[in-house]
């Protein structure tokens, strides 16, 4: 039996509520983004605008409303989600943020085939949803999935394997780097090349005197040295290290003294969970090092989630020994 004082009761029984709300608005869009992501047209936006005078913020989150099948008047769950969630997650997306970015005008890539390689241009339609920045997470721990709309067709690179895709340069591998380009200095390491774009961008400044970039994967590399790495203004700060990521950074990355390192090995948080907390636990082996992680916060939201389940269920039935700082501490809070 739950021996927890009536306070933290309350406060649990809170934060239980806002978990299902997590949990709630992440199915949501998951199904939608997979399934329906362009369920959303430009033609039903502007006849929605000029029908009622909304802002398409708005249009868009009410038409979200009736996709979930919310009842918003009747249904106070329903009522938060769409208040707390949809509405102050929608985003309209301003293309020249990154068509004017350097890496997008000035990095060509060839659009062909090279064996089982293809470079090609793929597209967004209008007002197709796209998750365009790192989850927003709140001081009561509730999680926003940003999301994007360009109200205008939107190209971005992609890179393609046996007609898969594999790499892409899409505007949420650009959001969720800003904050990793703006802060690197001195030395710095990355885990993961792809097309090259947060390499290519630290190199440009002139607070980054190096960058070290550790890929395993030989035909990478290779693609990079060929295609991307000719259009980089200053090519001397590049170095290319093929080894596997936790190798480099136990056995190799202690020795070099980085000032600064970015994480990029994975494609989303699901994958990318797992490969996090291995690279956290290495972080004290290189103590001088600020590290920095692609897409945290889904990351963190992640792990949290899973930590949350066996709290949830430890309370429910009972057995619960922990106060509700402990939880916080736990659900890495702090």
């Amino acid at each position: 039996m739950n021996t927890l004082p009536y306070k933290d009761k309350i406060r649990i029984e809170r934060l239980i509520c806002t978990f299902e709300d997590n949990f709630r608005i992440t199915q949501l869009y998951a199904a939608y983004l997979e399934s329906f992501p362009e369920i959303i047209t430009k033609e039903i936006i502007n006849e929605l605008c000029c029908d009622s005078g909304i802002r398409k913020e708005d249009a868009i989150a009410a038409l979200l409303c009736e996709f979930f099948a919310l009842d918003t008047d009747k249904n106070e769950a329903d009522r938060r989600i769409f208040r707390n969630y949809i509405l102050p997650s929608i985003r309209i997306l301003d293309p020249k943020k990154y068509t004017e970015n350097p890496y997008y005008k000035n990095v060509k890539l060839p659009d062909k085939k090279l064996g089982n390689w293809e470079f090609k241009n793929e597209s967004y339609a209008p007002y197709r949803a796209v998750i365009c920045h790192d989850m927003i997470i709140g001081e009561d721990f509730s999680e926003i999935p940003p999301l994007g709309f360009f109200e205008e067709k939107f190209e971005f690179p992609a890179v393609l394997e046996d007609g898969n895709e594999w790499m892409t340069l899409t505007p949420v591998d650009l959001d969720t780097c800003e904050d990793a380009i703006s802060s690197a200095f001195g030395k710095v390491v990355t885990f993961g090349l792809g097309l090259g774009y947060y390499a290519y961008m630290v190199a440009r400044r002139p607070e980054v005197d190096s960058i070290t970039i550790v890929e395993k994967s030989h035909d990478v590399i290779k693609l990079f040295k060929e295609y991307v790495l000719p259009y980089f203004e200053h090519p001397e700060k590049v170095r290319i290290v093929c080894d596997d990521a936790f190798d480099y950074a136990e056995k190799r990355m202690p020795n070099e003294k980085f000032d600064y390192a970015f994480v990029d090995t994975w494609r989303d948080a699901s994958d990318g969970a797992p490969m996090y907390e291995r690279m956290k636990a290495l972080e004290h082996l290189s103590p001088n090092t600020r590290f920095s992680y692609w897409i945290e916060n889904f990351l963190v939201s992640n792990i949290r989630a899973k930590r949350f389940v066996d709290i949830r269920e430890d309370y429910r039935s009972g057995k619960l020994n922990m106060s509700y700082e402990e939880i916080e501490r736990k659900l890495g809070k702090r």
